[in-house]
């Protein structure tokens, strides 16, 4: 089988990652597993393999031709059967099919909120899935709404996986004391949340107790950011929370944390929680999408309410302040993803699925 991945970035986020582990586990799996990038390089590019045939295509408008044309040519160098298509990058795998018919798509969609979006939004894609042979998605929920709405048969939920990186560049030295840093690993966007957390850390009262907090994530200087910055100098948080923009040695960074936190008012399968669990991190994480899936509340983590900044604030004190329960809950979390989660199970059913 051979295999080409299809994302429109390498810049630190889910669907990002996704399309990185299944290129570089298919490598010994498949004759052929390949990646292409249609817009934006970024910093998952240091993650994939050496024995990944890797394109960058710089795509500059909707219809490309140049990058169309370069793509096609890609593809018929490694002779590709299968073209695994992340997220928005759909359209662009079916102008490809136009142009190479003999090629089969398997669309993976990594959007949580799909199923609240309105009907307009989804229209091209729609569209798009009459050329669609396999249809992949990170819950439940998105595979209801994909065989009611969309023109493809071929469904499948399979659960993300992640893989630590052990051999990574280590970069990123964290501020703050040893033992007493709590990380937020998420792009400085909507719908992170970031703004409740740094509500809930202030009014926990922690810094005084020499807890700083950690936000490691792409940083567009937008006005989102300009938000948490100007909530970090208003309320005097400078000497204990941190933005570090995106970094590309996670596992490092991990590493040097105590506990780990997502705060997104919604998501689909968040990987997040995947690499804070497989770096043995006690996890709070917001009750949302899929989370309550790897985290069960009181075993192996904690879950909140995302618009409940209180709550939040209570269980970050509850963690910080019993290291019995941060171990607990840390050491429980890794047993949950080894066992459900881990990528050799998901690359299976995965082979199984498009073979």
């Amino acid at each position: 089988m051979r295999i080409l991945q299809l994302i429109d970035s390498l810049e630190a986020g889910g669907a990002e990652r996704m399309a990185v582990n299944y290129a570089n586990a298919l490598v010994s799996h498949t004759e052929i597993s390949a990646l292409a990038v249609s817009r934006k390089e970024g910093t998952l590019r240091e993650s994939l393999s050496e024995a990944v045939p890797y394109l960058f295509l710089n795509r500059k408008k909707i219809v490309d031709i140049k990058a169309l044309w370069k793509l096609r040519k890609f593809v018929v160098q490694h002779n590709i059967e299968w073209l695994h298509a992340h997220g928005t990058s759909f359209f662009m795998a079916v102008l490809l099919k136009l142009v190479y018919p003999k090629l089969k798509i398997v669309w993976h969609d990594h959007n949580g909120n799909r199923v609240k979006m309105k009907g307009h939004d989804n229209r091209m894609l729609i569209a798009c899935s009459f050329f669609f042979n396999r249809v992949l998605v990170v819950n439940e929920e998105l595979k209801v709404w994909a065989m009611h709405h969309l023109k493809c048969s071929q469904v499948r939920y399979l659960p993300n996986f992640t893989v630590i990186n052990k051999q990574e560049q280590r970069q990123t030295l964290l501020k703050g004391t040893t033992g007493k840093r709590i990380v937020c690993l998420a792009n400085l966007r909507h719908p992170k949340n970031h703004i409740t957390l740094l509500k809930a850390f202030h009014t926990s009262g922690l810094a005084a107790s020499g807890w700083s907090l950690h936000l490691i994530g792409k940083d567009h200087s937008d006005a989102y950011s300009d938000v948490l910055k100007n909530y970090i100098k208003d309320y005097s948080l400078s000497e204990s929370v941190f933005v570090y923009g995106g970094c590309s040695d996670i596992y490092h960074i991990l590493q040097q944390t105590t506990i780990g936190v997502l705060v997104s008012t919604y998501e689909g399968f968040p990987v997040t929680l995947l690499e804070y669990g497989l770096s043995g991190l006690a996890v709070i994480a917001s009750d949302v999408g899929y989370c309550s899936e790897i985290i069960s509340d009181g075993k192996n983590g904690l879950l909140f309410n995302p618009t409940e900044i209180a709550q939040l604030s209570e269980k970050l004190v509850v963690l910080a302040e019993n290291e019995g329960l941060r171990n607990r809950f840390g050491a429980a979390l890794t047993a949950t993803i080894e066992n459900r989660f881990s990528e050799q199970a998901v690359i299976t059913d995965y082979l199984n699925f498009i073979d």
